[in-house]
């Protein structure tokens, strides 16, 4: 009860303080992760239109129950702050699919621009006996409950999926893994490299962000194809042997009374901004491929992914 009460009290002091900072992009997880990354590039791309002077949008946390808390603040007590942005991926459409914040549904918010796409991944430390992803795979079928699984979220998440249909691909059932559930992409890597997890479940974007400094190998890349800049070496799942593809859109949204002219102009900014040259090079140094939709071009997509999410997580038995 302490915990919730600190969660809330939280809350409001962050609108308190949003309301006297300016513009706002709200991170929904621990600093470090993808979450983060999508805050950050949409506070990049707003610096290149011409207009935007003075301090730059800010970004804080609100992190919780895997983007629930950040998505009832802004629905139950922000709703109108016309200049506060919360970050969401694929992930949060399919926590909303599965019902795991709460009653909650796509048309409970405004939709505003996705920035890019990413893509999934599966990681081990560099000093790992793992080097292919048939390694962790025999791993797991000989030893799972010697192979401790970092994820964002908990079973049913986005980063559950990933790894849960890679061995289920391998005739594995995922029921037999062993999962740590842990707040964002950034605490997931921090535990890898601590050692209390041998295996990381996130996004390529992260991946791009901690594979530089090498304590990081990056075992396959859950994309179509192998994928461009810092990660063009790492083979695909399908190239591996697993039919395993998984896209991950980013961007960021807005409470649901947000007056309709302030919803409109950052509508148009973000439409300038991702036809801008200079935001395409910001987007790929961010490790995150193009993907670009604003308004009710994204708001239509937002509806028909949590749809098909949906469906998918009842296949899965996820979802009753």
């Amino acid at each position: 009860m302490k915990k919730i009460l600190l969660a809330w009290l939280a809350v409001l002091m962050a609108g308190t303080a949003a309301q006297a900072a300016g513009k706002e992009c709200i991170v929904p997880s621990k600093p470090g992760g993808a979450m983060d990354l999508t805050c950050k590039l949409a506070q990049k791309g707003l610096q290149t239109l011409p207009e935007q002077g003075g301090a730059p949008m800010r970004i804080s946390y609100l992190p919780g129950g895997i983007g629930a808390v950040a998505w009832h603040a802004l629905v139950s007590q922000r709703r109108a702050e016309p200049d506060t942005l919360v970050a969401f991926s694929g992930g949060s459409l399919l926590n909303l699919a599965q019902g795991k914040f709460g009653k909650a549904k796509a048309d409970d918010v405004r939709w505003v621009a996705a920035l890019g796409a990413d893509y999934g991944m599966i990681a081990v430390r560099a000093d790992s006996p793992y080097h292919t992803l048939g390694e962790l795979v025999t791993a797991f079928k000989r030893h799972p409950e010697q192979v401790l699984v970092g994820v964002s979220g908990t079973i049913g998440s986005q980063d559950w999926l990933k790894i849960a249909l890679v061995v289920k691909a391998a005739g594995l059932d995922p029921k037999v893994l062993r999962f740590v559930a842990l707040e964002g992409g950034g605490e997931a890597f921090t535990a890898l490299h601590a050692g209390f997890v041998q295996v990381v479940s996130g996004d390529a974007s992260e991946a791009t962000l901690y594979s530089a400094g090498g304590s990081t190998r990056v075992l396959a890349v859950l994309s179509e194809q192998r994928l461009p800049g810092v990660l063009a070496a790492i083979p695909t799942a399908r190239e591996q042997g697993y039919d395993v593809v998984w896209p991950v859109i980013r961007g960021v949204w807005m409470g649901p009374q947000v007056p309709e002219a302030d919803y409109r102009k950052w509508v148009s900014d973000f439409d300038r901004v991702l036809a801008s040259p200079r935001f395409a090079q910001i987007r790929a140094s961010y490790g995150l491929y193009p993907f670009s939709l604003t308004g009710p071009a994204l708001t239509a997509y937002v509806r028909k992914a949590v749809e098909d999410y949906g469906k998918r997580a009842s296949e899965l038995g996820l979802v009753r």
